[in-house]
């Protein structure tokens, strides 16, 4: 499959920096590294389910050029497996299943049901994951600051978090629950700043395997100078992808997903992370024991590769390129061992801001929600709910905040940070909760 080193002019991307990977239009059947047969089974299936369509319509839901899909078509109906119902312009018909070509597609359609954009083989994938990985790239100070720009974190942070990022290797994020770990990580991927090209399917060993999920993978729309695509449209391009899952985690989701009934297979989590982040949030309160889950991490985090098994029982190695994040509330030394540590190089605690560190916050936060900050005010929430009752948390300079902005709503009235505005926020906020020095909540 043929790659470019061309510069991206004819793309409009905002804010998106192209590296020089760039997946090619396919010019011939050889160049898509497919053959003939499982064209002809996507160009049947597809007719089969959706019933008369242009050639074009046909090539664009398959992702593939038309003038390739044209002599394939043409073959098709030499041997009666499709027929013309009218012309649509130039060169190009109304295609429809005839009876033998209905009986041929529902065989293509028991042995897997997925209709949709042709796959990219493997060995293509393999090439794009080491242009584009995440070891490329080198996020300083600068990135940093401008990632983190929204968030008020302390200069000890950064100087473990910029080596950490820098490493793409991995890092545990620990500390009192409200802190700010998951706004952490999820801005870590921002220091990098680009986007990557990704296939949409894929094909290994003759099985396909959906890649591309919008849960996950956020697209980047383009556009061009021309009506021809810049790029090979199998692939998409999406911004580094920044893959999170908390307690709901399962060995299932770790491994590629076959589903029996419609016979399609879908990628595994950590393999929809290459290039980008992934973050196991809540890290020790999944449903599975946090050993299952360390024991499966120890060959991808210490050789970047991860072995996965095909619905056929083979086995395959595919790249492990992407920088782990494990958050936590736990201590990392009483839920893994000092060999898994080892593999995780950068270890960051999160811990309870300082009252001047809080009120910083507080005077961060506020004009955000058009409140003026109030020394007295602050003051009094100190006195009055904190010291000596419970530890200060990050988030709740937001919470508060937010507590007040909704009451004025109600009130048809200007959120002020007052003394009484903050009791009312506290009363609501703490309700339930301890008023114990020792409090964690």
């Amino acid at each position: 499959m043929p790659f470019s080193n061309e510069d991206s002019d004819s793309m409009v991307c905002e804010e998106a920096h192209l590296r020089d990977f760039k997946p090619v239009p396919p010019q011939t059947l050889q160049e898509t590294g497919l053959n003939e047969i499982l064209i002809e089974d996507l160009i049947l299936k597809w007719l089969f389910s959706n019933g008369v369509m242009s050639g074009r319509a046909v090539a664009s839901t398959l992702c593939l050029p038309f003038s390739l899909l044209k002599p394939i078509l043409a073959d098709l109906k030499n041997r009666i497996l499709v027929e013309h119902k009218s012309t649509t312009g130039v060169g190009d018909f109304l295609y429809a299943l005839t009876d033998l070509g209905r009986e041929k597609g529902l065989v293509a359609m028991e042995y897997s049901a997925y209709v949709g954009p042709a796959p990219v083989p493997m060995d293509a994938y393999l090439t794009s994951v080491e242009a584009q990985s995440i070891r490329n790239e080198q996020p300083g100070e600068a990135e940093l600051l401008q990632a983190f720009s929204d968030l008020l974190l302390p200069s000890s942070v950064f100087e473990i978090l910029g080596p950490a990022v820098n490493s793409g290797r991995g890092l545990f994020l620990y500390g009192a629950p409200g802190n700010g770990k998951t706004s952490i990580a999820e801005r870590i991927c921002r220091c990098f700043g680009d986007v990557i090209y990704l296939p949409k399917a894929l094909l290994t060993d003759g099985q396909l395997i959906k890649l591309y999920d919008p849960q996950c993978h956020q697209a980047i729309e383009t556009q061009t100078e021309s009506l021809l695509p810049s790029y090979d449209q199998r692939w998409v391009l999406v911004q580094r992808p920044v893959v999170m899952v908390g307690g709901e985690l399962t060995m299932e989701s770790l491994e590629i997903k076959f589903n029996p009934i419609l016979k399609i297979s879908e990628a595994p989590l950590q393999l929809k992370a290459n290039c980008g982040v992934f973050l196991i949030d809540d890290f020790g309160r999944q449903r599975i024991s946090h050993e299952e889950l360390l024991n499966r991490w120890i060959v991808p985090l210490e050789k970047r590769v991860d072995y996965l098994s095909l619905p056929n029982g083979k086995k395959i190695e595919v790249p492990f390129d992407e920088l782990i994040i494990f958050s936590t509330n736990l201590d990392p030394a009483q839920l893994v061992d000092d060999a898994f540590l080892r593999r995780i190089p950068y270890k960051i605690h999160v811990a309870d801001p300082e009252e001047s560190a809080f009120k910083a916050l507080m005077r961060f936060m506020a004009p955000r929600y058009g409140i003026i900050f109030n020394e007295d005010a602050f003051e009094h929430l100190v006195a009055a709910h904190y010291r000596g009752r419970r530890p200060y948390r990050a988030c709740q300079a937001r919470d508060l905040l937010e507590q007040i902005v909704n009451a004025a709503a109600y009130a048809r009235t200007e959120p002020l940070m007052t003394p009484q505005s903050l009791d009312g926020a506290c009363r609501n906020y703490f309700a339930a909760m301890s008023n114990l020095p020792d409090e964690r909540v």
